[in-house]
């Protein structure tokens, strides 16, 4: 199930808002500029199915969201507890970063956190199956789907370059293990 919890960014451990409702969920982080969704769909896949059939599945979703959001390129991600070098993988995720466009995330299987420092607050949104995720540009955050990741997303950009990270450099995320 989704879930959001909210921190004060000194006062890890101690949540000021936890809710489990989408709506309570995207009301909280509309102020960050942050959408929030549920999608229902009837779409039924497997979590072994390849990049090429969740890409022509979603194909009528996709290109409405790209349409609203200009992104012009999509792909798929997914990450297993023995996916090759997964340590490393993992890490690049970990750390505060930003990106330079909007990070559009939409969760076919399982499940990940998105973590938002903003505002002096940390908003941890555990995203599940269904979610669907855009985080600003110029947000600072980090994800983490845990020590055996087991998720599958579509991702959608503007920039052809891809996922690129720009490292802040603090070590917040230390401090805020996802939830």
């Amino acid at each position: 199930m989704s879930r959001l919890t909210i921190y004060r960014d000194d006062a890890p451990g101690t949540a000021i808002v936890r809710t489990e409702d989408a709506a309570a969920i995207a009301d909280n982080l509309t102020p960050l500029g942050v959408r929030f969704e549920r999608w229902e769909s009837p779409v039924a896949l497997t979590p072994d199915d390849d990049a090429d059939k969740i890409l022509a599945a979603y194909k009528p979703y996709l290109d409405e969201l790209m349409g609203a959001s200009g992104a012009g390129s999509a792909d798929v991600i997914k990450l297993r507890p023995d996916s090759p070098n997964l340590p490393a993988i993992r890490a690049k995720f970990l750390s505060e970063h930003i990106h330079t466009e909007d990070e559009i995330r939409f969760f076919v299987h399982g499940a990940g956190n998105f973590i938002l420092h903003a505002d002096g607050k940390i908003f941890d949104v555990h995203c599940t199956q269904g979610d669907l995720i855009s985080v600003p540009a110029n947000t600072k955050h980090w994800f983490d789907a845990g020590e055996a990741p087991d998720f599958t997303a579509l991702r959608v950009f503007t920039d052809t370059s891809g996922w690129v990270p720009h490292y802040t450099g603090a070590a917040v995320h230390e401090a805020f293990p996802a939830s």
